[in-house]
């Protein structure tokens, strides 16, 4: 099929045949057709590159295939089924819940799938992928029939315009009991964050697991409380659950409850962290390992420098309160903050603290979440655990 060509306006044709699946507006020549429209990316000589469909804002084209293959239902399949596979071999035992496509990590660009048991979620990144919402759930649904998953929601739009809407299968209870590593979490697909959970911090959700026995935990921006489940599940002393929105901490409470933990063992507080910190402070209570996973404090690179100050100021309140020899486990899901800066900010908050930490483990998203080599804006968590020394 014949698609327009756009001309590279500057040389990055080594860095999309490494595998880099975006083309800035800013480095092709001439207009870009309607997002969603397939076209060619040609070099200087008018050669084609690579092929992808048109996007809105600054990336010009999401690319989804070297040289001159078209983005055709079969391309489409065959990226689907390696995915598929994919999962088949790195899926961790007792756990239903995970994400089966991961955008450009599957060279599936904008286009996100998450099961939670028999139930899936079709994330829809930008403009591009939703002017193939169709073709994408046709070519979806009779793979997920095949792995028993008979139901589908579809998730589009920007964040706080997300239009959300369940097209096949019996429609997801209210709230969705899944299984990671044999513990239960809880979800709402309908209006819950991201697809329902943060599937990515099963590696961290593990991690508290074996280092909660007998500590005292505390959990802060904790959502659904899936870090204070693991916790209890370790055989956590105590786990103090922190989040301001109260349907999250109603939510922790279920998840907490649906693993058969005592409620003696958790105390549930709706509140603001800083000023939750302060609290704790002033009252002289310490933890032996806190969490604190917040919200992305850098949506763009605009807000970069402001948002490893963030990282310093809450990493300086989490270690007043942490006992000597205390664990910090902390994280960031902004890909504009790499992990040299957030270690730095951290690192900036042990000073001020006048303590000396420890580096245990670093990691990144579980192997469900791949991310390719070549595009390092793909990488967007960074997860820290240290210690301070006593």
């Amino acid at each position: 099929m014949d698609v327009p060509h756009l001309r590279l306006g500057r040389s990055l044709v080594r860095t999309i045949r490494r595998g880099h699946p975006w083309v800035y507006r800013d480095a092709l020549e001439g207009r870009i057709p309607a997002p969603g429209l397939e076209v060619a990316v040609t070099d200087g000589r008018g050669q084609v590159v690579a092929r992808g469909l048109c996007e809105a804002g600054p990336i010009g084209v999401r690319l989804w295939t070297v040289g001159d293959e078209p983005v055709s239902d079969a391309l489409m399949g065959r990226r689907l089924d390696a995915a598929i596979e994919l999962r088949r071999s790195i899926t961790p035992r007792r756990t239903d819940a995970l994400r089966l496509v991961h955008g450009e990590g599957d060279r599936m660009p904008g286009v996100v799938v998450d099961l939670y048991g028999p139930h899936a979620v079709l994330a829809l990144d930008g403009e591009a992928a939703v002017a193939h919402r169709e073709r994408l759930v046709s070519l979806l649904m009779p793979r997920l029939r095949a792995l028993g998953v008979p139901t589908l929601v579809v998730r589009s739009g920007p964040r706080g315009d997300r239009t959300i809407e369940h097209v096949q299968g019996p429609p997801p209870p209210e709230v969705v009991e899944v299984l990671e590593h044999g513990m239960v979490l809880c979800a709402d697909l309908m209006r819950g964050q991201k697809t329902g959970l943060f599937l990515d911090q099963r590696s961290s959700r593990a991690m508290v697991r074996r280092l909660a026995k007998g500590r005292r935990v505390l959990d802060l921006y904790a959502y659904v409380g899936g870090f204070s489940a693991a916790a209890g599940k370790g055989g956590a002393s105590s786990v103090v659950t922190v989040d301001l929105a109260k349907p999250a901490i109603a939510m922790a409470q279920r998840t907490w409850a649906a693993n058969g933990l005592r409620p003696q063992r958790q105390r549930v507080v709706a509140a603001d962290v800083p000023e939750f910190l302060a609290g704790l402070e002033a009252n002289g209570e310490r933890f032996d390992l806190v969490i604190a996973d917040p919200p992305s404090f850098a949506p763009s690179a605009a807000s970069r420098d402001k948002a490893l100050r963030s990282y310093e100021r809450l990493h300086g309140a989490c270690l007043r309160v942490l006992a000597p020899g205390g664990l910090l486990l902390a994280a960031s899901c902004s890909s504009h903050v790499d992990r040299a800066a957030f270690e730095d900010a951290l690192a900036g908050a042990a000073q001020s603290q006048r303590v000396v930490l420890q580096v245990l483990d670093r990691w990144a998203a579980p192997p469900d979440h791949p991310r390719l080599l070549a595009f390092p804006e793909g990488d967007y968590l960074t997860v820290t655990l240290v210690r301070i020394l006593p």
